[in-house]
């Protein structure tokens, strides 16, 4: 494929290639391999894969490649122990061993890493396998990505112009010739992370995502989000308010027992204040929730003051988004999937703004959480749902309410 050409005649001594499964990056790498080997005589290449079958079926295509190109072999050169050789007339040999840095120290020569960010400690890998090309000798590592905690991944991003980098999703190949049906591929791929790592080549980082998707998929049911499913309640009401960049959620929960069901998401983009004020009555006239949380950072501090004139102070509680209130937040609202009391949809949007966001650690040693802007919002689902928990988890404030008049007493009083 003419992606695979590009690949092997760039003569560049370190590539690195980004491919997505089965677009055929490890016929190109023993292809390449044997071209190495053949050119000059008495020269070794390593083959490092990451388990002794992958080495296994590495070297099978090299011996393809070497029948292919007529290059005579001598008939016991295949030593199959710890790992396999494949010796050309010309002296020089392919090597296939399985990632064991103490294996791989003491060769001299081009050095091939196969599926690099599937290797167990890949750092020490790297250790010991770039000084073998010390002496002028070329470096490839390939793979399909693997999230970003291993060296594939810093090589790729932080590597420099040191390294010729080649990327192929699964789209890219298809542009390119490859017979293979995406669609069908797709739709066989219902998970959205394993879709975007294997085929479209994404690196993702599951070990940072403070909601993982195990955690997400354990909640989800398919009696969640169906208004028509409510109950009596009690129901709380949580909502993350944006205006123009950011998307408006309102997230409402109904209590049946000690878990928490999704009853309704309202999503709104870019629409009015009075718009939002509207969707607000509605959800209040018709659910009557015991307890509301607003985002009131920003443009909240209107919408909080005036749900408050309309539905009660009692019973409407603005939130301002810093950083301890959105750590106890976050930490609340994992809580709900860990112990399994939340009950969600199985919805791709909210499962991927669930998943955006991340915790990190900032140099002064708090803890931050966080998502990229997309789109789509800025993980604006989940603080409407951690708002929502957070109304039916934290205790309602206990009014005391003193007035000689009657008309303020029943004005108070109306909430409740």
């Amino acid at each position: 494929m003419p992606y695979q050409r590009h690949y092997v005649n760039d003569e560049r001594r370190f590539k690195i290639w980004i491919a997505a499964r089965q677009v055929g990056k490890s016929t190109a790498v023993a292809y390449e391999s044997v071209l190495l080997a053949s050119a000059r005589p008495k020269t070794a290449v390593l083959l490092v894969s990451a388990s002794q079958r992958q080495s296994h079926e590495l070297l099978e295509k090299v011996k393809i490649w070497a029948e292919a190109l007529k290059i005579g072999v001598a008939p016991d050169v295949v030593a199959r122990q710890t790992s396999e050789e494949l010796r050309l007339v010309n002296g020089s040999r392919l090597v296939s061993l399985p990632a064991n840095p103490d294996t791989i120290r003491g060769f001299t020569g081009h050095v091939f890493l196969d599926e690099f960010a599937f290797h167990q400690h890949s750092a020490k890998i790297w250790a010991a396998v770039f000084p073998i090309t010390t002496r002028g000798y070329a470096l490839r590592v390939i793979s399909t990505p693997n999230g970003r905690q291993n060296m594939f991944h810093q090589i790729w991003q932080h590597g420099g112009d040191l390294w010729s980098r080649h990327r192929v999703d699964v789209h890219e190949a298809r542009r390119q010739g490859l017979e293979v049906d995406v669609e069908a591929l797709r739709a066989g791929t219902p998970d959205p992370d394993i879709w975007a790592q294997e085929y479209e080549c994404r690196f993702l980082d599951e070990a940072t995502a403070f909601l993982t998707y195990d955690l997400i998929a354990a909640v989800e049911n398919e009696m969640a989000g169906r208004p028509e499913m409510a109950g009596p309640g009690p129901f709380y009401l949580g909502a993350d308010l944006g205006r123009r960049r950011d998307l408006t959620v309102y997230c409402l929960l109904e209590q049946v027992g000690d878990v928490l069901w999704s009853r309704e998401q309202v999503v709104l983009s870019k629409t009015s204040f009075a718009e939002q004020d509207a969707e607000l009555d509605r959800l209040m006239d018709r659910y009557k929730p015991r307890r509301v949380c607003l985002d009131q950072t920003g443009l909240g501090e209107r919408a909080v003051e005036e749900a408050k004139a309309r539905h009660g102070r009692y019973r409407v509680e603005g939130v301002l988004f810093t950083n301890p209130v959105k750590q106890d937040l976050a930490l609340t609202l994992r809580r709900k999937f860990e112990d399994r009391l939340i009950r969600l949809p199985a919805d791709r949007d909210l499962r991927e703004d669930l998943h955006s966001v991340r915790r990190s650690i900032t140099s002064a040693g708090n803890i931050r959480f966080d998502a990229e802007r997309t789109p789509d919002g800025h993980a604006d689902r989940f603080w409407a749902l951690a708002l929502a928990v957070h109304a039916a988890v934290e205790p309602p404030v206990t009014p005391i309410i003193m007035s000689r008049s009657g008309r303020i007493m029943r004005a108070e009083l109306k909430a409740f």
